[in-house]
């Protein structure tokens, strides 16, 4: 049994502290770059300002739970998921870069961020996302008036 003197500081821990701070930091300094006036109390500076804070209550409840050496034990790393959700993202961000639109490449990082957390239904999770991906598209664009990368099938709609 280890004793509260003998546990020693989470060095990882500490490192990923000192990284949700200085994520915090980056989003608060490009808050403050924003141009945009409200005519409303609230404004576009709103959720930047909660993501901040959030990210440093983050930042302080795993450094001291680090310096406490309280942290638990980690798993070991498994790449395979972690390139499934990557290679989605870059799926996406290509599709929307050559004009693939942004329902397609959605679809697809939902169908392989779901293969990542082990699901075996890719075609059904590819459908899904095309579901999901239609219903963003349509809330964002037709109700709020707010543009997202069209592709062939946002011009069908």
């Amino acid at each position: 049994m280890t004793t509260p003197l003998s546990r020693r500081p989470d060095v990882a821990g500490l490192v990923i502290a000192l990284v949700l701070l200085g994520l915090a930091g980056l989003v608060w300094w490009d808050m403050t770059k924003l141009q945009i006036l409200s005519p409303y109390d609230l404004g576009p500076k709103v959720m930047p300002i909660v993501v901040a804070v959030g990210l440093t209550l983050l930042a302080i409840g795993n450094g001291i739970g680090a310096l406490r050496g309280d942290l638990p034990a980690r798993d070991s790393l498994d790449w395979k998921p972690i390139l499934l959700i990557l290679g989605g993202l870059a799926c996406l961000i290509a599709l929307v870069a050559v004009g693939g639109g942004f329902m397609i490449g959605t679809a697809i990082l939902f169908a392989t961020t779901s293969a990542a957390f082990g699901r075996r239904a890719f075609l059904t999770d590819l459908l899904i996302g095309a579901v999901i991906a239609v219903f963003i598209y349509l809330l964002f664009g037709k109700l709020l008036t707010l543009s997202l990368p069209a592709g062939p099938l946002e011009h069908l709609l």
